[in-house]
C-alpha cells in the first residue's frame, strides 16, 4: 500500500521548501511534489521605478547570492539601453563573480551538506594518526592536506567531544547520524569534521574578497549601470595585492580539501545506491560566464544536453524560454515569455491527507494537491521541456562543447576516483560538479586578474556614459550562470520607469512543480525511482535536495497576508523619512 513522508521543512537551506514522497511497498519512491511556501514579490515591488536602481532591489532577492541578483539587474538595464561597459569593468564583475562561488561552494558542501555525508559521532571513535596519514591519498598531485596533522585532529575531537558531553551538539544536532547509508569510515568522518571547522575561518576569506571591488559584503555596492564605482580600489597597487592574495589562498583550499574531500566521498559512497543512481530528467542548460578578457570567458558554453548525451551540444535560442503556472499559485495558465510573464498571485492552499511521521506512525496532515496548484514556484521550460541548471549542468554542457579546461578537470576527477563518466549523473556527481567548477576557477580564473592588471596600464576607463529617452521604449535581459545555475532577469522600460520585470532564477528551473503539459522538474523527476532505507529518517531524500544548493529566497520572496500594495512608499517632505 503506497504511504506518503511529508518533510517540511527541507532544513539547512536558503528559504522554505517542502518535499513529498509518495512510497510504495518496498520504500521506493513512485512519486514526489516540490512545494515552496513563500511567494517572491520582488518582480511587483521594483514596478514604476527608475531603472538605474533596479539592480540595488533585485540584489535583495536573497542574502546569499546578492551579487548574482544585484548584476543582473544591472546588466538588464544596460542591455535595454544599450550600453556596453568597459572592458575594466566587465573584469571587476568578473573577480566579485570568483569570490561569491568561492564562497557560495565551500559554505554549501561544508556548512550545509556534509552532514548527509559525514557522522559526528563516528569522527570521534577515529584513530587520529590514522586520519591523517589516509588524508594525503586523497589530495591532487602536487598539493599536501590541510588541517589534517594528528595533533590537529586529536583537538577538533576534544572540541566536538565537550559538545557531546554537555548533550548538545550545538550546529550538529538533528541530523541522522548513524544511518546506514553513511559511509566514511570513523577515520575520514574525522578528516571531514576537521575542514568542516575550518571552513568557518576560510569562508570569511571569500567575503573578505568581494568587499574589495565590492565595497562589502553580502550586499555589494560598486556596479552602476555603465560599469562599477570602486576605481580607486583599482587605481590602488595594494587594493589589487589583497583580492590576489586572497584569491591563492581560496585555491589552496579548493586543492587541499574541498578536492580531497569529494574524492574521499567518491571512494567511500561509490557503492550507495542512493547517491549513484542515475537521474532521470536527463537535460542541462547552462549560459556563459565569468569573463576574463575582451573575448574570452571561463565557461562559454550558452547551450544545452538532452537525454545525458555529452556527445551533441545546442546553441539556446532564447526566444525558447518560457515560464508555466498552471500548478503555481499564480493566475494565469500556460506558458508565457519572461518578456511577457505576469506575476498576480493566487494561493488555494493544501488539501487532507496523511503522512508517515517521525515514529513510524500515519498522521493526519496537509497535503499537495497534485491536479491543482500547490507552490509559489514557477516552472520555466526551454522549448517546452523540463531542465536542470546549476554547477553540473555548466560541466557537463561546457565539458559536451569541448571547453579544454573543464574536460581537463573532469577527465583528472574521473581517472583519479576511478569512476566512469555516467556518474556525473547522479547525486555523487552534482556535488562533485559544485567543485569541479570552484576548481576551475582555482585553476584558471587568475586569468581575468591579471588581464585587469594588463588593461588598467592603457585604459582607466571603468564607466560608459549614457541617458534614458523617456518618450522610448526599451526592454533588456541578463543571462548568465551563478552559483545555483542558469539566471536571467528580463525587463521592459516605458516613459523612463520599468514597466515589467521578470526573474526565471536557477531553484525554479530545479525545484518547480509539474507544468500544464505533466512534465515534472528537477527535484520531482529525479527522486522517483529512489529507494529510502527508513521513511522515518529520510535522509536519501534531503541529500539528493541538498546536492542542488536549493535557493527558495531566490525562487520565491515576500508576501504580506493583511493584503497590502508592494512597491509603494511616500517620502515625509518635513522630516526626510520614509
Amino acid at each position: 500500500m503506497a504511504k506518503r513522508v511529508v518533510i517540511d521543512p527541507i532544513t539547512r537551506i536558503e528559504g522554505h521548501l517542502r518535499v513529498e514522497v509518495v512510497l510504495d511497498d518496498n520504500n521506493k519512491i513512485v512519486d514526489a511534489y516540490s512545494s515552496s511556501t513563500l511567494w517572491r514579490g520582488i518582480e511587483v515591488i521594483v514596478k514604476g521605478r527608475d531603472p538605474r536602481d533596479a539592480g540595488f532591489m533585485t540584489g535583495r532577492i536573497c542574502g546569499v547570492c546578492t551579487y548574482s541578483h544585484y548584476k543582473a539587474g544591472i546588466v538588464a538595464v544596460e542591455d535595454a539601453l544599450g550600453i556596453e561597459p568597459p572592458l575594466n569593468a566587465k573584469l571587476v564583475r568578473t573577480l566579485l563573480d570568483y569570490s561569491l562561488f568561492y564562497h557560495d561552494h565551500i559554505v554549501h558542501f561544508y556548512q550545509l551538506h556534509a552532514l548527509d555525508w559525514v557522522d559526528i559521532f563516528s569522527a570521534l571513535e577515529a584513530d587520529p594518526i590514522k586520519a591523517s596519514e589516509e588524508a594525503f591519498k586523497y589530495v591532487p598531485k602536487g598539493y599536501n592536506p590541510i588541517a589534517t596533522g594528528a595533533d590537529e585532529l586529536k583537538e577538533v575531537q576534544k572540541r566536538v567531544a565537550s559538545f557531546a558531553k554537555k548533550g548538545d551538539l550545538g550546529p550538529f544536532k538533528n541530523a541522522y547520524f548513524g544511518h546506514k547509508t553513511m559511509r566514511f569510515t570513523p577515520e575520514q568522518n574525522l578528516i571531514a569534521l576537521s575542514h568542516y571547522l575550518k571552513n568557518l575561518e576560510i569562508q570569511r576569506i571569500a567575503a573578505q574578497a568581494m568587499a574589495v571591488f565590492g565595497g562589502k559584503n553580502p550586499h555589494p555596492q560598486s556596479l552602476t549601470v555603465g560599469g562599477v564605482t570602486c576605481i580607486m580600489d583599482l587605481q590602488d597597487p595594494s587594493r589589487l595585492g589583497e583580492y590576489l592574495t586572497k584569491f591563492k589562498q581560496l585555491a589552496e583550499w579548493t586543492n587541499r580539501a574541498y578536492y580531497a574531500d569529494i574524492v574521499m566521498a567518491a571512494e567511500a559512497y561509490r557503492n550507495e545506491p542512493s547517491v549513484t543512481q542515475k537521474n532521470n530528467l536527463g537535460n542541462y542548460i547552462t549560459y556563459k560566464t565569468m569573463q576574463t578578457g575582451k573575448n574570452s570567458f571561463l565557461f562559454d558554453a550558452c547551450g544545452y544536453i538532452k537525454d545525458f548525451d555529452l556527445g551533441k551540444f545546442y546553441e539556446i535560442d532564447e526566444s525558447k524560454i518560457e515560464e508555466d503556472v498552471t500548478h503555481s499559485w499564480y493566475k494565469d495558465t500556460g506558458f508565457r515569455h519572461p518578456y511577457n510573464g505576469e506575476t498576480i498571485p493566487e494561493y488555494t492552499g493544501y488539501v487532507d491527507g496523511e503522512s508517515i511521521d517521525g515514529k513510524g506512525d500515519v498522521v493526519h496532515t496537509k497535503v499537495v494537491n497534485p491536479k491543482g496548484k500547490y507552490s509559489w514556484i514557477k516552472s520555466p521550460r526551454y522549448n517546452q521541456e523540463p531542465m536542470e541548471v546549476g554547477p553540473l549542468a555548466c560541466m557537463v554542457v561546457n565539458y559536451a562543447k569541448g571547453n579544454e579546461r573543464v574536460r581537463k578537470v573532469v577527465d583528472e576527477f574521473l581517472a583519479k576516483t576511478n569512476l566512469p563518466v555516467e556518474a556525473l549523473f547522479t547525486t555523487l556527481g552534482r556535488t562533485a560538479a559544485r567543485m569541479l567548477q570552484t576548481k576551475v576557477i582555482a585553476d584558471y580564473g587568475i586569468e581575468a586578474f591579471n588581464n585587469l592588471v594588463e588593461n588598467l596600464k592603457v585604459d582607466q576607463s571603468t564607466v560608459s556614459p549614457y541617458k534614458i529617452d523617456k518618450n522610448k521604449e526599451y526592454k533588456g535581459r541578463f543571462i548568465g550562470d551563478v552559483p545555483r545555475g542558469m539566471l536571467s532577469h528580463w525587463c521592459r522600460i516605458k516613459n523612463g520607469v520599468i514597466e515589467n520585470w521578470q526573474a526565471v532564477v536557477p531553484s525554479t528551473w530545479n525545484a518547480g512543480p509539474v507544468d500544464g503539459n505533466g512534465k515534472k522538474g528537477a527535484y520531482e523527476h529525479n527522486l522517483i525511482g529512489m529507494k529510502i532505507e527508513d521513511p522515518t529518517k529520510p535522509l536519501e531524500v534531503i541529500r539528493n535536495i541538498h546536492s542542488y544548493d536549493p535557493c527558495i529566497a531566490c525562487a520565491v520572496h515576500v508576501m504580506d497576508v493583511k493584503g497590502k500594495k508592494l512597491g509603494e512608499f511616500r517620502v515625509d517632505p518635513l522630516y526626510g523619512s520614509c
